[in-house]
């Protein structure tokens, strides 16, 4: 009895280490021809370490972006600000003693060609003030550029240079980008030219808080590639290549970077620059309603199942809203197809918006969902 029983342990045993051993080989047999024919590029196998429970693992390795960023780089210039220091004396102790000969205030930042014939976009704290403006390639040649218009709600600047045939940055879809997906950095920190940095997309549809209670139109892209004073107005870009953002503003104790980068959308600064060359100005729809964003307390109240999209807590009279039949307690949740998480998301997408034009608001209302046409 007991060597039936011995023998009958030392088959179980034999089979179960075959077995092992023919399914680990079926498994590197299998990577192997999926690494061969290109289904799992730059991929090697990881073994588990000796005594743990085997597992066989796909290990990916980081692209290469050296093809974007040697693409997009000679897009990147050199944006250089002079604000005239104010001449003569400013006191009665000036005229009594004389004064000193003040001197100009000398600025810079980095900014992103988005047309052959000279446009280029950057921030509008870069060049806010400016009595000079001197725009450098990235094959150092120097061009004095003209102020088309500004946006202080976004944040962004047009320049033109007069110039023709320049490398222009391909303008990509910042709705398409992925939470973690790897973007690029472009510009000039510390006035270090032509500088890139990695990092991935850490957020979006972000805003920060409003100090000057000035209007602002947030919706910032969050990155945690390094960004540095210097590298305002320069681009974000994808692996493609293609501008996904203006890089604009970073959150740090001590002014230098510290793991949190903030951009303008690419979506936004199409609708801004093209304004600015058709209309000499930025329109802007207004919807004319005040909002908040979902908390959990009004999830649960509303039966809610997910905190996004925004409450109407207000509709103006005579506004797009009234007009279009938005209430006060609607929960818009899209707007043209597009979700809407927050507040900053809604501002995103109207800003996109021009007065005449409508837009496809759709809500919740009373536990139904209504799809409502707002001319603007």
């Amino acid at each position: 009895m007991k060597r039936n029983t011995l023998f009958l342990l030392i088959t179980l045993l034999l089979s179960l280490t075959i077995s092992w051993l023919v399914a680990d080989k079926v498994v590197e047999t299998k990577l192997s021809e999926a690494i061969a024919g290109g289904d799992l590029e730059r991929s090697s196998i990881v073994s588990a370490a000796p005594g743990a429970t085997h597992r066989t693992v796909i290990k990916t390795e980081m692209g290469d972006f050296s093809d974007a960023a040697e693409t997009a780089v000679h897009t990147v210039v050199y944006v250089k600000v002079v604000k005239r220091a104010a001449k003569g004396p400013s006191s009665i102790m000036d005229l009594i003693f004389g004064f000193a000969t003040p001197k100009d205030q000398v600025g810079m930042g980095s900014g992103v060609i988005i047309r052959e014939d000279g446009y280029i976009v950057t921030n509008n704290h870069v060049i806010a003030g400016a009595d000079q403006i001197e725009v450098t390639l990235e094959n150092n040649k120097s061009y004095p550029a003209k102020l088309v218009g500004t946006d202080p709600a976004t944040d962004i600047a047009l320049l033109k240079i007069e110039e023709d045939s320049l490398p222009a940055i391909a303008l990509g879809d910042s709705d398409h980008l992925r939470l973690g997906e790897w973007v690029l950095a472009i510009g000039s920190p510390y006035d270090l030219r032509s500088t890139i940095t990695a990092g991935i997309v850490s957020a979006k549809g972000r805003s920060l808080p409003n100090y000057d209670g000035q209007y602002r139109v947030e919706s910032f892209i969050q990155t945690d590639a390094a960004v540095n004073p210097g590298n305002s107005g320069g681009a974000l870009i994808n692996t493609l290549g293609e501008l996904v953002g203006i890089n604009t503003s970073i959150i740090s104790l001590t002014g230098s970077y510290a793991g949190y980068a903030f951009a303008v959308p690419v979506n936004i600064v199409k609708k801004i620059t093209e304004d600015f060359i058709r209309y000499g100005e930025v329109r802007r729809a207004i919807l004319g309603i005040s909002m908040t964003d979902i908390t959990d307390s009004m999830a649960r109240q509303f039966n809610l199942k997910s905190m996004e999209g925004v409450y109407v807590a207000e509709v103006q009279p005579n506004s797009a809203a009234d007009k279009g039949g938005i209430k006060v307690g609607d929960i818009i949740t899209e707007i043209n197809l597009n979700r809407v998480r927050n507040g900053a998301a809604v501002q995103e997408q109207m800003n996109r918006l021009r007065p005449g034009e409508q837009a496809v608001i759709t809500a919740k209302r009373g536990g139904k969902q209504i799809e409502l046409i707002v001319s603007l």
